[in-house]
């Protein structure tokens, strides 16, 4: 794994391990020693690898697995827009690297699609740490692990996945992917300038969004809400128009159209 030339320039550093047990946790050890970042944290093997929800994270040798460290970006209450920030990098790295335009999508809140199934997916910590500094005690320190199924993908599972492998014998590996992607993410970053560019990232994120004007159904922990996705809001959340009128949604799995009726009950 090598960083690309823009993130060397810019003074992001690289951990490249053969393996490791999650590179999300790898980044928070280093977060509890002092580590501030710019930092990505890469492994070739990760054995205990996780997503939203603390969903296990399958990652075969070939595969994407890194996470990035990141501070000094003001209020805390802008870290969730960092999900999105690495959605747009995500997706200008895939493109750039494949040559492929109008295969990948961005899947609300945190997925990577190609052709409709999951490729990839980001997972957003946030850590708060000392500072040594009495008039501002606390930071907050972001972690975005992404992960990317460049060589094999899970099976098994209730969603559809795919590798990169599947675009043809040219697909590129996991070091290329992120050498790109280390370079779009501070590309990114920049447009979204501590927050103050959120609109022009949410416009980025909507333009590469799977579903947008679909009817959906969102899964959240006591009930399910179905409608058609309108947008994101200026924060980032899901906004759907129900039969009861708009809905804003702050986390969830997505599915695509109405759940259907099954013999013997609902499904």
């Amino acid at each position: 794994m090598e960083l690309g030339s823009l993130a060397r320039a810019r003074g992001v550093r690289l951990l490249a391990l053969e393996s490791v047990d999650s590179t999300n946790d790898e980044a928070r050890r280093l977060i509890e020693t002092g580590e501030r970042g710019p930092l990505w944290v890469a492994a070739a093997r990760q054995t205990r690898g996780h997503g939203r929800l603390g969903r296990q994270w399958i990652s075969p040798p070939g595969n994407l697995h890194a996470s990035f460290v990141v501070s000094a970006f003001g209020e805390a209450a802008v870290a969730p827009q960092l999900g999105f920030v690495a959605g747009v990098a995500a997706l200008s790295a895939l493109r750039a690297a494949t040559g492929e335009a109008g295969r990948f999508a961005l899947k609300w809140p945190n997925d990577l699609l190609l052709d409709g199934a999951k490729l990839g997916g980001i997972l957003l910590e946030n850590v708060s740490a000392p500072t040594g500094d009495a008039r501002l005690p606390r930071a907050s320190i972001a972690i975005i692990g992404i992960g990317v199924n460049c060589a094999e993908a899970p099976r098994g599972l209730p969603f559809e996945a795919c590798a990169l492998t599947s675009i043809g014998p040219n697909a590129p590996g996991a070091a290329t992917i992120f050498a790109r992607l280390s370079d779009s993410l501070v590309e990114t970053l920049d447009l979204w300038r501590d927050g103050e560019g959120f609109a022009r990232v949410r416009e980025a994120w909507l333009k590469d969004a799977a579903y947008l004007g679909a009817h959906i159904r969102v899964e959240l922990p006591r009930e399910t809400v179905e409608g058609r996705f309108e947008t994101i809001d200026a924060t980032g959340r899901l906004v759907l128009a129900t039969r009861n009128g708009a809905r804003v949604v702050e986390a969830g799995d997505v599915a695509l159209g109405p759940r259907r009726a099954v013999a013997g009950g609902a499904a």
